[in-house]
């Protein structure tokens, strides 16, 4: 009988139909007087024009910018990477990253998120930090960056980016996350607001460092300072004005300060 068995499984599996394979996708086709080419829409640019256009026309977006002094930090930074002796080096993001954790717990209501009947408020910072690839904007995760060192938020983001790069990026990795953050600052934007990731309440746009002139007790009256520009979009139903200014001026504190984010 279990010879009967694998007999008939056996050619239950010779009868079945091969798997069709997956429909290769469509070649881009030039218009016919050649004035333009038509791209087919590949799966995530649909998911991002979904999401995003859902964002803009059902969450009630609002804009705060600060403006933070970095001096300090670029030393702290320089310093703890001369002291890992090649063995990590520490990005301004993974500094915005930590700092943005660390904020989000003492300011919890912006650690929320909007559910129709109720808000949900959350005991942990994930962060989605917005990466570029060739098929597409996608955020990957730093989870509990709230219980994590710098060096450990800096690599795991390295991991997340070779594997974003890579289209490697398993589900997990990118769907969640409380916060978002968006920089710019490598490519020399000074200054933009970013579109709320669903269903998440804020997105913090950061912008390229610059030299600004400031007034200083010398004897010239001024010295130089490096600054950037963050901003900070919030979904009013979730994160009031006060609340929204409440974070900034905790995360303003961890950069400008940021020997506390080592605590």
């Amino acid at each position: 009988q279990v010879q009967f068995i694998r007999k008939q499984w056996y050619q239950r599996r010779v009868r079945a139909p091969a798997a069709a394979p997956a429909p290769a996708a469509a070649p881009p086709v030039i218009s016919p007087d050649g004035t333009f080419t038509e791209i087919p829409l590949t799966n995530m640019r649909k998911a991002i024009a979904k999401r995003l256009t859902q964002s803009k026309q059902e969450v009630p977006h609002y804009y705060l910018t600060i403006e933070i002094a970095l001096d300090e930090l670029l030393a702290v930074r320089s310093q703890l990477n001369k002291e890992g002796t090649g063995h990590f080096k520490l990005s301004v993001t993974d500094f915005l990253i930590k700092a943005s954790s660390k904020a989000l717990l003492d300011v919890p209501a912006a650690n929320s998120q909007w559910a129709d009947t109720c808000i949900k408020q959350f005991h942990n910072a994930d962060i989605s930090v917005a990466v570029a690839t060739d098929s597409g904007l996608i955020t990957p995760i730093v989870f509990t960056a709230n219980n994590k060192g710098l060096q450990q938020i800096n690599s795991e983001m390295g991991q997340l980016k070779d594997k974003a790069s890579a289209g490697k990026l398993q589900p997990h990795e990118f769907q969640g996350g409380t916060f978002t953050i968006s920089n710019l600052g490598m490519m020399g934007i000074q200054h933009f607001t970013a579109v709320i990731n669903p269903p998440q309440s804020c997105i913090l746009a950061v912008g390229a460092p610059q030299k600004k002139l400031v007034p200083a007790d010398n004897e010239k009256g001024f010295e130089t300072q490096t600054v950037m520009n963050v901003s900070l979009s919030c979904d009013h139903r979730v994160v009031d004005g006060a609340v929204g200014a409440q974070w900034l001026d905790k995360f303003k504190s961890y950069l400008e300060k940021p020997l506390k984010l080592l605590l």
